[in-house]
């Protein structure tokens, strides 16, 4: 069995620092959709039923995208799935804004549109990492 070189590891630092951050800002999202659903329900627009939703679904993902953070040797293949992943989200995150699916406030549409950039940011910067790899 070979050991990753310190070249390697090192390009694969950055990856998995994108990672981490990604699960942190994501698992504390889910967290504040979960404990704080009322409130945010009425300064966003959603109904607390659907922000709930989000936030176990954030939670998990958050939980997940940081196990892959921190294995041993990062999957390139599990990067990837994370990279769709935040891609369609960012994209789903403007399709409900743009067609009113969600009924947002003009401050819960701002919300969902700066999110949608945030990931689409961890989504390049992902990529970028996985190039390093290679």
């Amino acid at each position: 069995m070979s050991t990753p070189t310190s070249a390697t590891t090192g390009r694969a630092s950055f990856l998995r620092l994108v990672l981490a951050a990604d699960a942190v800002v994501t698992g504390v999202n889910g967290l504040a959709y979960l404990a704080a659903a009322g409130l945010l329900s009425d300064l966003l627009g959603p109904d607390t039923g659907p922000l709930r939703g989000i936030g176990i679904f954030l939670l998990a993902y958050g939980v997940a995208v940081g196990l892959l953070a921190g294995r041993r040797q990062v999957s390139e293949a599990g990067t990837q799935v994370v990279i769709g992943l935040n891609v369609v989200w960012a994209l789903a995150s403007v399709v409900a804004v743009v067609t009113g699916l969600l009924a947002f406030t003009t401050i819960g549409a701002v919300w969902a549109i700066l999110q949608a950039l945030v990931v689409a940011g961890f989504a390049a910067l992902q990529i970028a990492g996985l190039r390093k790899l290679r």
